[in-house]
């Protein structure tokens, strides 16, 4: 039986996810606005209780750039869960931005772009866990 050449095991979804969401996050500390918004579908929509509903890039853009405002290097996003189904995947993601700011879950749904592709944030509910919110 011939020999099958080493292959590096596939990054999970969960892997996968979270690279999204660091890259996210660095440019939310970095105050990059723009870069938070490229993590998003063009056509994607974010939901918050800190603000009105943002449908589309370039109003994820903007609600990004009064957030990173106030941006600080305590804001922390992890997966608690994730998966994936074809060309869509999920998480439910903890975020925290330090007592000033707040903390709460992400539920996202990603669509991955193009085939081989990576993934994008197509919805996106921010939850607070915070008492008042």
């Amino acid at each position: 039986m011939k020999e099958q050449p080493y292959r590096e095991e596939m990054m999970s979804i969960r892997d996968e996810l979270q690279e999204l969401w660091d890259i996210y996050v660095a440019a939310y500390r970095d105050g990059d606005a723009a870069g938070c918004a490229a993590v998003f579908t063009p056509d994607a929509e974010l939901h918050s209780p800190y603000a009105a509903a943002a449908r589309g890039r370039a109003a994820i853009e903007a609600l990004h750039g009064v957030w990173t405002q106030h941006a600080t290097p305590d804001k922390t996003l992890g997966i608690i869960e994730a998966g994936a189904s074809g060309h869509l995947a999920w998480s439910l993601a903890a975020y925290s931005e330090g007592e000033a700011t707040g903390n709460g879950t992400s539920l996202s749904v990603f669509e991955r772009q193009a085939a081989g592709g990576g993934w994008l944030i197509r919805m996106c509910s921010l939850n607070s866990t915070d008492p008042g919110q």
